[in-house]
């Protein structure tokens, strides 16, 4: 597909139809990977995105309690003194 480039300011840039933002997911961000002979755009992912939030509607349902004991409940570390 190309794509042309165009003039934003006193720079130049790349429009991208809300198709293709769309499919890929690209929101606010993109990075660009430069590699011999290409420019690769990638779509900036939070991963974590929205878990304190659900951590916050958990712990008011009482589902944030600890699913098994502390490993660690009949260690000793007087061994490592």
């Amino acid at each position: 597909m190309e794509q042309p480039i165009i003039r934003i300011g006193n720079s130049k840039g790349l429009r991208l139809s809300k198709n293709i933002l769309d499919r890929y997911q690209i929101k606010d961000k993109v990075e660009v990977i430069l590699e011999e002979g290409q420019i690769v755009l990638k779509p900036v992912s939070s991963p974590r995105e929205g878990w304190d939030k659900a951590f916050k509607q958990m712990h008011k349902k009482g589902e944030d309690q600890l699913l098994m004991d502390d490993v660690f409940d009949d260690e000793s570390f007087d061994q490592w003194d």
